[in-house]
């Protein structure tokens, strides 16, 4: 593991109003063990993203977005205020940002993205799912913009 990643999570963990709260009243002892927790479980977001085919992370005015197939890590910041996600997206996790889609209601219908990375065989209809390249080949037409591509990978 990358000491700059480890720098980065430990320090946003300490930031964490309720540890700076347990060290300001005295309980450094239990500051120490849920930061150490809160670094272990961020860890783990981090190896899922690398490892998960339709891990991604997407940013809109709404927040910022962690997907993990089964879990999601999100905030209402942006990107560049949730170092979590910054870390995936600086590991290679694919990142849509789209905060310039103008269409939002065209982007609220897109069909979700399926966890195990396959298409669903129902055409359209609530709860329909898509793979995470036919997702952003979806999301671009609408105006987002893609880092990491993972259509970049295909072979052909």
């Amino acid at each position: 593991m990358q000491t700059g990643v480890l720098r980065v999570l430990r320090a946003t963990a300490a930031s964490w109003w309720r540890h700076k709260e347990l060290r300001r009243t005295g309980q450094t002892g239990q500051a120490q063990r849920r930061e150490r927790e809160t670094v272990l479980r961020d860890l783990g977001y981090l190896k899922q993203a690398a490892l998960l085919p339709n891990a991604h992370v997407i940013c809109g005015e709404g927040g910022t977005f962690l997907h993990l197939g089964w879990t999601t890590v999100s905030t209402f910041a942006p990107i560049k205020r949730f170092p979590l996600a910054a870390l995936a997206v600086a590991q290679g996790t694919p990142f849509i940002d789209i905060r310039p889609v103008t269409d939002v209601i065209a982007f609220a219908n897109l069909p979700r993205v399926a966890r195990d990375g396959s298409d669903d065989s129902e055409p359209s209809g609530p709860g329909r799912s898509v793979s995470l390249t036919t997702y952003i080949d979806m999301a671009e037409q609408l105006g987002a913009s893609i880092t990491n591509d993972p259509r970049l990978c295909r072979s052909t």
